[in-house]
């Protein structure tokens, strides 16, 4: 198989993402319930980040999705850092992964995407599974870009664009990725054919049949059931790789602050049209390698 990334999707079986980093992390004992996530282990248990990424990498994953999704300037000047240090914390989330992928000695290539959530991720307010957030194109274009060049010149191999909840804020990164020389994906969050703020997938997925800087279209996020409809779509509209990793099934109780309800994903959802397949929030490193088993590759 070709080491480029872009090449790979074209050929062979699908490529395997990683699950739920979060969940990852916090089964290790690590406490998240912080605005920043994640990303408050890029700057405290940096090690814990590379731990994590090294476990669905040995369960079979061949793209590790960097710590970076919450990870902003606007996030870290709330705790205090400074925007150089925000910088390299940032940046430093791609060589974590890089870390890993050496850890893990593995004789198939191993790749890394550097994660640019939402808007409303840095929020912290739920914002990002509603979308419109009341901002222009130009004002959340001004947003993303700054740190999407930080993590384009920390060499990932793709920009993971994910948990997109609008066609607004997907049209504002197709422009802020214009330029940075790293290939990105655009994924959705969605809720059964329509974006989270609610426009039409086909609709969603036309705006970037045509930006080059993309490779690959898809939905992240979301409820598995929703996933076959949503790669059919993205795939006939785009004529682009589809990108899908939904969540496990279980659904977020926001008055409890539990998980309700049962898991429902199921290593079959990965025999889909997707090219790259894996999961999000709820998925952890056995989800993983029942997807590759699911398709022939363990």
């Amino acid at each position: 198989m070709s080491t480029d990334l872009g090449t790979a999707l074209t050929e062979g079986s699908p490529l395997i993402l990683d699950g739920g980093l979060s969940n990852q992390l916090a089964s290790a004992g690590h406490d998240l319930s912080d605005e920043l996530w994640s990303a408050r282990l890029l700057a405290e248990a940096p090690e814990a980040i590379t731990e994590a990424h090294l476990a669905y990498y040995t369960a079979g994953a061949d793209v590790a999705i960097t710590a970076s999704y919450q990870a902003t300037f606007e996030g870290f000047a709330g705790r205090g850092i400074d925007r150089a240090e925000a910088a390299r914390l940032m940046a430093s989330s791609v060589e974590l992964a890089r870390e890993a992928a050496r850890r893990a000695e593995a004789t198939r290539p191993l790749w890394v995407a550097a994660s640019a959530g939402p808007y409303g991720a840095m929020l912290a307010d739920g914002s990002e599974y509603r979308g419109r957030y009341g901002l222009t194109r130009t004002e959340l274009e001004r947003f993303h870009r700054p740190r999407l060049e930080v993590l384009a010149e920390a060499a990932p191999d793709i920009l993971a664009l994910e948990t997109i909840p609008d066609t607004a804020e997907a049209e504002a990164l197709l422009h802020a990725v214009r330029g940075l020389s790293v290939p990105a994906w655009l994924s959705y969050s969605i809720d059964g054919d329509r974006t989270r703020a609610g426009q039409p997938l086909e609709e969603a997925f036309a705006l970037a049949a045509d930006a080059e800087e993309i490779i690959a279209v898809g939905v992240n996020c979301c409820a598995p059931e929703d996933v076959p409809r949503a790669v059919e779509t993205a795939a006939r509209v785009t004529g682009k790789p589809a990108v899908a990793y939904p969540n496990s099934g279980e659904t977020w109780n926001a008055r409890t602050r539990a998980w309700d309800d049962s898991p429902t994903l199921t290593p079959a959802f990965a025999t889909t049209d997707a090219r790259l397949v894996g999961g999000c929030c709820r998925v952890g490193p056995e989800t993983i390698t029942a997807i590759a088993r699911a398709l022939g590759r363990a």
